[in-house]
């Protein structure tokens, strides 16, 4: 598993946080840790769900990434 906390644009209130956490939540081999305004931090299986679509999951939820760091 690896760990990573996301940094994200566009968070404003409890609504975007479940809108995140719903999309991160329902890609296969993630653990969603925490998530909160503007931010996210999941531990995922790379080989179950490459990190570009943890990435792709929070653009497809309507915001964007500010950077990510591990």
């Amino acid at each position: 598993m690896e760990r990573v906390t996301m940094r994200i644009e566009g968070m404003s209130c409890g609504h975007c946080v479940r809108a995140v956490e719903d999309a991160l939540r329902a890609l296969p081999g993630v653990e969603v840790e925490r998530v909160a305004i503007g931010e996210a931090t999941v531990a995922f299986d790379p080989a179950q769900t490459p990190r570009t679509e943890l990435d792709d999951a929070v653009r497809d939820a309507g915001y964007e990434l500010a950077g990510a760091s591990a």
